[in-house]
């Protein structure tokens, strides 16, 4: 069973991270539009096969925190974590990526699929501020899906702690 952001708890028994991610949003009160797309060999093959531009695909990043416990990155197209500001929103010395195994194992989802909806712990979210109006898409629970969603909703939804965490790739 998948913890929601709001402390209560999807009603789903859940085989696929796809069902997992609809059923959060659902319980989040979030439109959601899921898309199957191919496979792209870059961000902008990728905002082309979407028909986005690259800033409106957002990466969910795990991050790991010294004391073992993980939160979510959503992180813009074209931009990477830029640690020192995340390190400062979150009031903590030591973040790190967790190999594929960890993260996994933090959200039930494989990497290249991952999103807080629906991952089967509710980790605290922490957004870059580029995110704010827009309409983006982010990882769909599976390999070949994209998940579009208003980013302000998705922000609040998530009670996302949004700020500049991010620097130009």
């Amino acid at each position: 069973m998948v913890a929601s952001h709001d402390g209560s708890a999807p009603d789903h028994d859940s085989p696929t991270g796809t069902e997992a991610m609809r059923a959060h949003a659902a319980a989040l009160g979030l439109d959601v539009e899921v898309v199957t797309r191919p496979a792209a060999r870059s961000l902008a093959e990728a905002a082309e096969l979407l028909g986005i531009e690259p800033g409106d695909i957002v990466k969910s990043l795990v991050v790991r925190r010294s004391d073992g416990e993980y939160l979510f990155a959503l992180v813009p197209g074209g931009r990477k974590i830029d640690w020192a500001k995340l390190r400062g929103a979150v009031g903590i010395n030591r973040l790190s990526l967790p190999d594929a195994d960890q993260a996994k194992a933090a959200t039930g989802y494989e990497r290249g699929t991952i999103t807080p909806l629906g991952s089967t712990t509710a980790w605290p979210v922490y957004a870059d501020e580029r995110i704010r109006g827009r309409r983006v898409a982010l990882g769909g629970g599976a390999h070949g899906l994209s998940t579009f969603v208003d980013g302000d909703a998705l922000l609040a939804a998530l009670d996302a702690t949004v700020s500049d965490i991010t620097a130009e790739e």
